[in-house]
């Protein structure tokens, strides 16, 4: 059976992101796979790392009990994984079949360390499935009501549509179908996009709405209008670097990222991936 993984640091928000797993898999019909990745040459000697494996093996059985009444089909699994956070990370991913990656991506001190910083971008990055990001103070007993999708001019930008309308679908969500342009000259094409956004999510039976907006600041203006309409998720792309067949994150998509209050959920553009049960 698939699973989603799970990272954790054992921070706060790495919690949340478990509970938004688990809600999630319970729509999918999957299990759950934890996972702690430890990374011993850089961070500590031998007797530190053994100790702070034990601990990490009592918090990872104690999150599994924690949760298993909760999961409706499957079951909440745990690893520990030697390597860098994100390598780590993608090889369970393919291992588990799995339809996402759900990570936590605030950090301050002790087991936080690991993931503070560029982390969750490497993560992303290295990822072979999409990743869903959530920032500690989410309130995951809100329900996932509207959903962003921010459109451009870009042959790309719609390949995020359709995990996008499966969220919706398991969740009851509204979309929001975000245009967005920089220059006039965008207009015809940028509305041709939107007509066939909102005439798949029509045959979706997905609910949606459509808004144009002109930006300067790509980042700045998908938060500002999902703060606007109080949305519960944003779904973005990665890019993909042509040469080398390789994704990362661009500037927009880290400031996203890192500033989003709630949950953004990250695609790769050669994703084919409809987060079904099969």
């Amino acid at each position: 059976m698939k699973s989603i993984i799970v990272g954790t640091d054992f921070s706060k928000g790495s919690y949340v992101a478990l509970e938004l797993a688990v809600d999630i898999a319970n729509k999918l019909e999957c299990g759950i796979k934890i996972i702690w990745a430890k990374r011993e040459k850089l961070l500590m000697d031998e007797e530190q790392l053994t100790v702070m494996t034990h601990l990490a093996e009592e918090k990872l059985e104690m999150l599994c009990e924690q949760h298993r009444p909760n999961l409706h089909s499957g079951d909440i699994r745990w690893e520990i994984c030697s390597g860098k956070v994100g390598a780590v990370i993608s090889r369970q991913a393919q291992h588990e079949n799995a339809p996402l990656i759900v990570i936590g991506t605030n950090g301050a001190s002790g087991f936080e360390k690991y993931w503070m910083g560029s982390t969750a971008v490497r993560i992303v990055q290295e990822a072979p499935v999409p990743v869903l990001t959530v920032r500690q103070g989410y309130d995951f007993h809100k329900a996932l009501e509207r959903i962003v999708v921010p459109i451009r001019v870009n042959i790309n930008s719609r390949q995020k549509v359709p995990p996008a309308a499966s969220m919706a679908r398991f969740f009851g969500s509204e979309i929001h179908i975000l245009g967005l342009m920089d220059s006039p000259d965008q207009a015809s094409q940028l509305r041709a996009y939107m007509v066939q956004t909102a005439e798949f999510l029509a045959t979706e039976g997905v609910k949606f709405k459509s808004v144009v907006k002109k930006y300067s600041n790509y980042s700045d203006a998908v938060l500002s209008y999902a703060d606007s309409i109080k949305a519960d998720l944003v779904v973005i792309n990665t890019e993909q670097d042509r040469l080398i067949s390789q994704f990362f994150l661009g500037t927009n998509a880290q400031q996203i990222v890192h500033n989003s209050q709630i949950p953004v959920l990250c695609v790769h553009p050669a994703d084919i991936f409809y987060l079904s049960k099969t």
